[in-house]
């Protein structure tokens, strides 16, 4: 009887330190996920927009479609919401303020890679 309730206890003990070790893997890849759609939103706007110096972001969320959105500001006042696809590409910009930077020229018919 003893040497069950030992097992059983060794038993928990073990569920417990593996369930531990899969919780702080699936954080790590969320913190990593968010950190890479926010580089790429950068990269997008950096790339695709003139006159852009300062971006700054919200954390992403999930919109009521499904999709990842990130909401922010550039050059302090200027603000939009990007749309991102399962792969963290640019689904889609909203622009927010009439007077947000202008297109670049070699990126209006088509989006320059980021």
């Amino acid at each position: 009887m003893k040497k069950i309730h030992s097992n059983i206890i060794l038993l928990i003990i073990s569920i417990l330190l593996i369930g531990g070790c899969k919780v702080d893997s699936d954080n790590k890849n969320y913190n990593k996920t968010i950190a890479d759609a926010k580089s790429n939103v950068q990269s997008y706007l950096e790339k695709n927009y003139e006159n852009i110096e300062k971006i700054e972001l919200s954390d992403p969320y999930q919109a009521p479609m499904g999709s990842m959105t990130i909401d922010g500001t550039v050059n302090n006042d200027k603000s939009f919401s990007v749309s991102l696809n399962k792969d963290l590409t640019i689904a889609s910009l909203a622009i927010q303020s009439d007077d947000f930077p202008e297109e670049k020229d070699g990126c209006k018919e088509k989006t320059c890679d980021y």
